[in-house]
């Protein structure tokens, strides 16, 4: 659908007056405006309605000020914001996370996760492809099956959502997409739709006319002539073409308005909200990379995550940095880190998984949280914690999948796992598992062994499936 808005208003409003359906766009002579390339291979047996939102906390997330206080630990190792109780017996968070430790009756959290990798890039890399031997990130594996738009209403399938893509006013926050977007050896054509880059597409090209002129025929054909043209001129980009080209999709059939949060109604943008914890001054006098890593977004990149679900999108990745807390003269400390960016994810997921939950969505919707690594049990002498790839930040929500558990358990430092490690491999099978019927995938013609391999090859987690 394309959304027409009428610009005769007074005082700069704009008013959305009518949407016109793509067989009347073609009866205005331009059939081929709504062109897509979308892939061959979106079969309803392939697909299942499930939407992953995997939320990177890049950095590396502590284990022990989120979901493995372990306060029967040495006071240099355990939780430096103590534990709340949560409605699982006998289970703790961290102590800022109050809002999530109601809700762990909804979530799984694993305990025992480990890939062993503490060096930032590969790490990262590794932990969203899932550890598979294309080194595709998990979103990039979904669209190299399923296609890049959905056929009917060209919503891409996959999309990225930073900072920068819920307003202009965070487009300086800290962003990493090529270390949870990578391609690997598929084609980068296959990588998640990144509004921030698309986004003056969407915001701004919408067709915009006089209200007194609608009936105008030609005046309307001229128009669209005019976001023709536009898309053929940015179209000879051909670096920025296949991003175009998405943008134009997601305008000219009217999905735009998913990635608009000024319809939401204020209760719930003030749930979502976490503007309030940008660090203090004083962090930010002591720490040079403090406002990058500023959480104020987040709260909006997770409602957007939610709506991109709702409107057709499958895979949506949602980044958060900020999380490497070494201390020192330009990181975050243990204490500054916690104090901003805990509470902004308590505050963020939670509204998340309340509002899906209202929406009647939680079985259709599996959200992971999870980063590059874990944090090392001793808090160093800059107050700080290091790289630990031994014992890794992972929980899952929704999904259709088991929620409800803890499922492993790490050592007496919360450094390594004291039962059977999962595998980043697993966490690929399971999230595969929730977006594809497996079965049909592994007879599916046209795809390389190498993809159907990393998509159906796997086993899942056990404990959730």
């Amino acid at each position: 659908m394309l959304r027409i808005f009428d610009t005769s208003g007074g005082g700069g409003t704009r008013r959305e007056f009518l949407r016109i359906g793509t067989a009347a766009l073609g009866g205005l002579g331009l059939p081929g405006l709504l062109a897509s390339k979308v892939s061959a291979l979106q079969r309803a047996d392939v697909l299942r309605d499930r939407s992953v939102v995997f939320l990177n906390l890049q950095g590396g997330p502590t284990q022990f000020e989120t979901f493995d206080p372990k306060m029967t630990a040495p006071r240099e190792i355990r939780s430096i914001t103590g534990e709340v109780k949560t409605s699982l017996p006998g289970v703790t968070f961290g102590g800022t996370m109050p809002k999530l430790a109601r809700l762990a009756d909804r979530m799984a959290i694993v305990r025992s996760y480990r890939h062993g990798i503490s060096s930032h890039g590969p790490a990262a890399m590794h932990v969203m492809a899932g550890g598979n031997a294309t080194k595709a990130a998990m979103s990039v594996l979904y669209s190299r099956v399923a296609g890049l738009t959905d056929k009917e209403s060209g919503m891409p399938l996959s999309t990225i959502v930073m900072p920068g893509a819920v307003g202009k006013q965070y487009g300086k926050l800290y962003k990493a997409p090529d270390r949870v977007t990578q391609a690997g050896t598929i084609s980068p054509v296959f990588k998640p739709f990144d509004p921030s880059s698309g986004g003056e597409i969407v915001d701004n090209m919408k067709l915009r006319v006089d209200g007194s002129r609608l009936e105008d025929r030609r005046y309307l054909l001229s128009k669209l002539d005019e976001l023709r043209r536009a898309k053929e001129k940015s179209l000879a980009f051909e670096s920025a073409g296949r991003f175009r080209e998405q943008a134009f999709d997601v305008l000219l059939r009217g999905t735009s308005k998913a990635f608009d949060l000024s319809d939401e109604a204020p209760a719930v943008l003030e749930r979502y909200d976490t503007g309030a914890f940008e660090p203090s001054d004083a962090v930010k006098k002591r720490n040079s990379y403090a406002k990058q890593f500023s959480p104020v977004a987040l709260g909006r990149q997770m409602l957007m995550a939610r709506r991109l679900c709702e409107a057709g999108c499958r895979f949506v990745t949602v980044t958060c940095g900020g999380w490497d807390m070494h201390g020192g003269g330009k990181e975050f400390t243990m204490v500054d880190g916690v104090a901003s960016l805990v509470p902004a994810v308590d505050k963020a997921v939670s509204a998340f998984i309340e509002d899906v939950e209202r929406r009647g969505l939680s079985e259709k919707i599996l959200l992971v949280i999870t980063g590059e690594f874990g944090r090392t049990p001793k808090i160093n002498k800059n107050g700080g914690r290091d790289h630990w790839g031994n014992l890794c930040t992972l929980a899952f929500v929704g999904g259709g999948l088991k929620m409800g558990q803890v499922i492993g358990r790490s050592d007496r430092t919360a450094g390594a796992p004291a039962s059977e490690p999962i595998s980043s491999s697993q966490v690929l099978a399971t999230v595969m598992h929730t977006l594809f019927d497996l079965q049909e995938v592994r007879v599916l013609p046209g795809l390389p062994n190498e993809v159907t391999n990393a998509v159906a090859g796997g086993e899942p987690i056990r404990e959730l499936v």
